[in-house]
C-alpha cells in the first residue's frame, strides 16, 4: 500500500516537472521569436526601400551646382546660353544694366510697367522675392528659412566672384548676364514650393521659372543653377529632420 502511494506521488511530481519544463521552453521560444521579430523590424526600418530613396541626393546636388558654376565661368555653356537668348526670350528687353540690390529684394521694385512681359513675370514671381519667400518659408520651418538665407548668400557670392564670357543680343552686349549665375528667383521658387509641398505650389514654381526664361531675366544655366541650389536647401532640411528624429528616438529608447 505504501509502495503504491509512493509510486503515485512520484508520477505526479514527474508530470509537474514536465509541465514546468514545457512552459519554460514555450516562454524561451516566445522571447526568442519576439526578439527575432523586433530585430527584423529594426533592420527593415533602417534599410531604405526603393520607394523612399530620393532621386537626387544632397552631395550630388551640391557637386552638380559647383561643377556647373565652374563650367559657366569657363564658358563651357556659352553656346547654350547664347542660343537661349536668341530663341527662348521673346520678352527680353536687354536695354538695362545689372539689376540693383533693391530690385532683387523688394517685390515689383524693378517692374517696367509699360511691358506686358515685365508686369507678368514680376507679379507671378512675387512669392519668390527674398522678403516674401523668407516670410512664407519661416512660417513652415525655421530650419528651412535659415537654409534659404544661406542659399541666397551663396547666390550673392557667386554673382560677385563669377563672370561668364560675354553674351549678345544681336550686336548688343547683354551686360546683365555677365554675373547673373545662379538665378535667385529660381532657387527661392524651388524652396517655397518645397516648403508648401502642394501640387499648386509646384505648378506655380514651374510657371514662375518658365516666365523667368521667356521674359529674358535669366539664361538656361542660371535657371539650372538656381534649381540645384534650391534643391540642395530642401535636401539639407530633409537630412536635418531625419537626424532630429533619430536623436528623439534614441532618447525615448534610453528612457
Amino acid at each position: 500500500m505504501r509502495f503504491a502511494c509512493a509510486c503515485r506521488s512520484l508520477r505526479q511530481s514527474d508530470h509537474a516537472l514536465i509541465r514546468r519544463a514545457g512552459c519554460a521552453r514555450g516562454k524561451d521560444a516566445g522571447s526568442v521569436d519576439s526578439g527575432a521579430i523586433d530585430a527584423t523590424e529594426d533592420a527593415a526600418s533602417r534599410r531604405p526601400s526603393a520607394a523612399k530613396r530620393p532621386v537626387l541626393t544632397l552631395p550630388a546636388a551640391l557637386s552638380g551646382f559647383a561643377a556647373l558654376a565652374i563650367a559657366v565661368a569657363l564658358g563651357a555653356f556659352t553656346g547654350l546660353d547664347q542660343w537661349g537668348i536668341e530663341h527662348l526670350m521673346p520678352g527680353g528687353r536687354f536695354t538695362g544694366g545689372t539689376p540693383s540690390l533693391l530690385d532683387s529684394l523688394v517685390p515689383l521694385a524693378g517692374t517696367h510697367w509699360g511691358s506686358a512681359w515685365s508686369v507678368l513675370v514680376n507679379v507671378v514671381t512675387v512669392p519668390a522675392s527674398f522678403v516674401v519667400s523668407l516670410a512664407i518659408v519661416a512660417r513652415r520651418s525655421r530650419v528651412l528659412a535659415a537654409l534659404l538665407v544661406a542659399a541666397v548668400a551663396v547666390e550673392t557670392l557667386c554673382k560677385e566672384v563669377l563672370t561668364r564670357p560675354e553674351l549678345h543680343h544681336g550686336a548688343r552686349h547683354v551686360a546683365a548676364f555677365d554675373d547673373s549665375f545662379p538665378s535667385g528667383h529660381t532657387l527661392r521658387a524651388v524652396i517655397v514650393a518645397g516648403a508648401l509641398a502642394s501640387p499648386w505650389s509646384a505648378a506655380w514654381a514651374a510657371a514662375a521659372i518658365v516666365l523667368l526664361e521667356l521674359a529674358g531675366w535669366h539664361t538656361p544655366t542660371d535657371i539650372a543653377g538656381g534649381v540645384l541650389l534650391g534643391a540642395s536647401a530642401l535636401l539639407a532640411r530633409g537630412r536635418a529632420a531625419r537626424a532630429l528624429r533619430g536623436r528623439r528616438l534614441a532618447r525615448s529608447r534610453a528612457r
